[in-house]
């Protein structure tokens, strides 16, 4: 069975057992958009991050608040996290009470709370932030954003065993991944700090996936595009994307190796690096790193027919640094770069004879590194 499998079941609301009091689920979106008056491209994401729903009180319960540290309460609430890279780069964080969420659950999954909404073909809502500076423990910056939008979802990511169902039910992993929309299609509206953004199917470079589990991973790796173009042939790749994630993932609270999932839906063709589907004999070795100006992904990933070589460089200029509160309350990653204009090249091989299948220029490339604070 090749990666580019949908499954609903995956894609649902995850916080049952003991993740209602110890887990976080999240959607991921993004795109991007063009300015209504100079037609200028502009990146943005939206998310709808749960955490603790069973430890719902009347108010948000942001773990970061001091009060909330002294008398050890751990973070609850839905956060619509929203915002934009490039020029003027932020994060707008709006919490909301989980008694005041309504989640849908199943296969027909939808999250609704005031007026934000999501399910698996729309999103839409209104996050503003007048007074950040003075609450750090909002974590993000100050701006409003509107949002309508219509979802597609064409092409998946599903990552296989690790995110079975014997697997999601024993909670096994601490984090889970799986991308029902690797490549996605977007249409609707975008007003970010009131000037208006149009979003459309056809340059969107969409995106969308799901995290869940009860912590993070050291390093945070993720690197995803469908804005491509062959050096070979010279043209646009008008059937293809590459999703590349992970870090050191841990099982029944063992660490293992440094690994990353990655695959590559090339003009139909599915290339995949999996580690899990073990007969594959896949490999992987990556460098992440941070200069002066930019943050640079190195990844060679091989199994026993192919390789894929992948470099991308995103700057720090463009990028933000995403800020999520673990459901024990816990920031260890305080350098998590987070950014939607980055830019490289994919080189694909045949093993049994070295040869380049395609040399592929990357851009609009959504890429996400960090490792643990040492604090």
């Amino acid at each position: 069975m090749n990666f580019n499998q949908k499954s609903l079941t995956k894609n649902k609301y995850m916080l049952n057992g003991s993740l209602k009091k110890n887990g976080y689920d999240w959607w991921w979106h993004s795109f991007t958009a063009r300015d209504e008056e100079t037609n200028e491209e502009k990146p943005f994401f939206i998310e709808f991050f749960i955490v603790n729903p069973a430890l719902a009180e009347d108010t948000p319960t942001l773990g970061q608040l001091p009060s909330n540290k002294e008398a050890k309460k751990k973070p609850s609430y839905l956060m619509v996290n929203v915002g934009t890279w490039g020029e003027g780069a932020v994060q707008l964080h709006r919490f909301i009470s989980m008694k005041d969420v309504k989640v849908k659950k199943g296969k027909d999954f939808s999250v609704t709370a005031f007026d934000c909404y999501l399910d698996e073909h729309s999103v839409k809502g209104k996050v503003e932030v007048k007074d950040a500076e003075k609450h750090p423990e909002y974590l993000c910056d100050n701006g409003v954003m509107e949002f309508d939008l219509k979802i597609e979802k064409d092409v998946a990511f599903n990552v296989g065993y690790g995110t079975r169902a014997m697997f999601r039910e024993t909670k096994a992993f601490e984090m889970y991944w799986h991308a029902e929309g690797m490549k996605s299609f977007f249409e609707g509206s975008i007003v970010f700090n009131g000037k208006k953004y149009k979003v459309s199917k056809e340059n969107c470079y969409g995106y969308s996936d799901k995290n869940w589990g009860k912590d993070f991973t050291s390093p945070w790796v993720w690197l995803s595009s469908n804005n491509l173009v062959s050096n070979i042939t010279k043209k646009q790749l008008t059937n293809s994307v590459f999703d590349i994630g992970g870090g050191r993932p841990k099982v029944l609270g063992i660490a293992l190796e440094r690994k990353l999932l990655g695959a590559f839906w090339y003009e139909g063709t599915p290339y995949e690096f999996n580690f899990s589907k073990f007969w594959t004999r896949t490999k992987t070795i990556f460098d992440c790193k941070e200069t002066d100006t930019q943050i640079v992904w190195d990844v060679t990933q091989t199994n026993r027919k192919f390789k894929m070589v992948t470099h991308i460089t995103c700057e720090k200029k463009d990028m933000i640094k995403i800020k999520y509160e673990a459901p024990n309350g816990k920031m260890l990653h305080k350098n998590l770069w987070n950014g939607g204009n980055g830019k490289g090249n994919i080189k694909l091989y045949r093993l049994k004879d070295n040869a380049l299948i395609d040399d592929i220029d990357c851009f609009n490339v959504g890429c996400e590194y960090g490792e643990y604070s040492k604090e």
